[in-house]
């Protein structure tokens, strides 16, 4: 079985940020920057495209909270997509048992292992959405292999960025670029 790609798929704005303040949490841009255009119905087939073509969904703590308590419950799009797919929950807190959202589990262990385990065992692309210290975490490691970056027309000044505290350049190769009404999409793949 070929290993599986990591990819990072996840909203930013057109000054880097990925999460913007609310009190003392971080909102991801996509939900959090007002005035936005609703998403593209375009976008969001391409969106719903990449989630089918997935084998795993992975993510840190605050983002599975975030999700296990909404998705569950929801009629958007999105809902079976993200209530299907198998989820990973990387976190050395939760207990098992507190994985409840269905197909999901936790993994405590550490993070580049566990994610190369996963590569190994998918076969089909391991999705990690975010959050924003999730994703900084595996761009750190250089995990990801292909960047899916959903650029929203808005520059926020403050939040937190994608690409924080690397130890090196990370090297990208450009693959596409599609315009859609409400935001562009720009996919990277590592060298």
């Amino acid at each position: 079985m070929t290993e599986a790609r990591i990819v990072l798929m996840m909203g930013i704005s057109l000054d880097g940020i990925v999460a913007v303040p609310s009190g003392s949490d971080l909102r991801p841009v996509m939900e959090g920057t007002a005035g936005l255009p609703a998403e593209d119905p375009e976008l969001t087939r391409l969106k719903m495209a990449w989630l089918w073509e997935t084998g795993t969904h992975i993510m840190g703590r605050i983002t599975y909270e975030e999700m296990a308590g909404y998705w569950p419950s929801s009629t958007a799009d999105y809902a079976a997509p993200m209530n299907e797919l198998p989820k990973v929950v990387f976190s050395k807190t939760l207990e098992d048992e507190d994985a409840g959202w269905p197909e999901s589990r936790v993994a405590r262990g550490d993070l580049a292992a566990e994610v190369d385990r996963l590569r190994r065992e998918s076969g089909k692309a391991v999705v990690a959405y975010g959050g924003a210290a999730f994703a900084q975490s595996l761009a750190r490691l250089d995990l990801i292999d292909e960047y899916r970056l959903v650029t929203h027309p808005v520059a926020i000044g403050e939040g937190a960025r994608l690409f924080k505290d690397l130890p090196a350049p990370i090297r990208l190769r450009h693959v596409e670029t599609r315009p859609f009404k409400s935001a562009t999409v720009h996919v990277y793949e590592r060298t």
